[in-house]
This record gives C-alpha cells, sequence and structure tokens, in this order.
C-alpha cells in the first residue's frame, strides 16, 4: 500500500496544479524527488560521542543510517581542518521520503510550540524548500529521556517545479502550513 501522502499527491494533487497551471502532459507537473535531513554539529570537534548521538537520532527520525558530512576546507578561525566530522545527513527517497514528509507535516509541525506556520520565503529560486527545525524533539520517534542535548535539524525538500511558485503550489497542496505574510 502505497504512503497516504503519496496517494494525496496522485489523486488531488497532481489534478489540482495541472488544473491551475495548464500543463499539456502529466509528466509536467511538478513532483517531490528527495528529502535531506541535515544535522550540523560544531560540537562534533571536540566531542566526539555528538556525532553518534546525532546519527541515532536522524536513524531514529528517518528510519536510514545517515551519512557522516566531513568539512571541504580548513577555517581557522573555527579550529576547523579539511575532512573533519561535522555532520550527519539523510537522504531520503520513494516511500520512505512520503512517511517521512506525512509524520512532518501531521505529528511534527503542530507540536512545535507558538507555531504560526512555515516561512514561504525559504525556496532557493528553482522550487526546492528548506526548513530549519530548533530541536529534535518534535518528532515522536525520539525519546525525551534518552536526549543528551536539544539539536536543531535542517530540512530541504526538492522539487522539480521549475520556480518557486509552483513548489510552493505543490507543498500546500500536500498539506504544509505556510503562514500569511
Amino acid at each position: 500500500m502505497p504512503p497516504r501522502l503519496k496517494d494525496k499527491y496522485d489523486s488531488e494533487v497532481v489534478a489540482g496544479l495541472r488544473e491551475q497551471y495548464r500543463y499539456a502532459n502529466v509528466m509536467q507537473v511538478p513532483r517531490i524527488t528527495k528529502a535531506v535531513v541535515n544535522i550540523g554539529l560544531g560540537e562534533a570537534l571536540s566531542d566526539a560521542n555528538a556525532l553518534d548521538k546525532a546519527a541515532d537520532d536522524v536513524t531514529a527520525i528517518t528510519g536510514q543510517k545517515p551519512v557522516i558530512t566531513r568539512a571541504k576546507r580548513s577555517i581557522a578561525n573555527f579550529r576547523l581542518r579539511e575532512g573533519n566530522a561535522i555532520g550527519v545527513a539523510a537522504t531520503l527517497r520513494g516511500p520512505r521520503m512520503w512517511e517521512f514528509l506525512d509524520r512532518l507535516v501531521s505529528a511534527a509541525l503542530p507540536r512545535i510550540r507558538d507555531f504560526q506556520g512555515l516561512n514561504p520565503n525559504a525556496f532557493d529560486g528553482r522550487g526546492n524548500y528548506s526548513l530549519g527545525i530548533r530541536e529534535q524533539l518534535i518528532f515522536p520517534e525520539i525519546d525525551y529521556d534518552k536526549v543528551d542535548k536539544v539539536r536543531g535539524m535542517q530540512v530541504t525538500i526538492v522539487t522539480t517545479a521549475r520556480t518557486d511558485e509552483e513548489g510552493r503550489k505543490l507543498l500546500e497542496l500536500l498539506g504544509l502550513p505556510f503562514r500569511k505574510n
């Protein structure tokens, strides 16, 4: 059985976008290709345990083991050397991506304190959306008692939309709660 959000995309979103933007072919309709969950860890330079804890958090949230990201270049002011481990990232595609996005929209985002909606201007110019989450505790998979430190994370949703307007409409129809400007 396909994920709930994928069903919604196939049944409602494709029709809505096709009607609004007058796509001649169903293959022109924007779709989500991947979702990337990333935690950057500055403290990983001094605390080797932080990387493992963050990797455990990302594994619990995404259901997939993350890769360790390394510094591309040295920055003396940050005591950073090229090749140092500075974060973890998981790239989700297919059914796992749809399940994650469904949990993000229906379970995690409503648990944010004083939530006003997502920033509608956080698109990159090519229809991809990035959102920052201040604490991993909003995900129901994280056990509050086992958390050693509150960590933020970045979620990037990559789409095939050509413009930010198309990308925003795609994500709105999927149920992402954007705030009104």
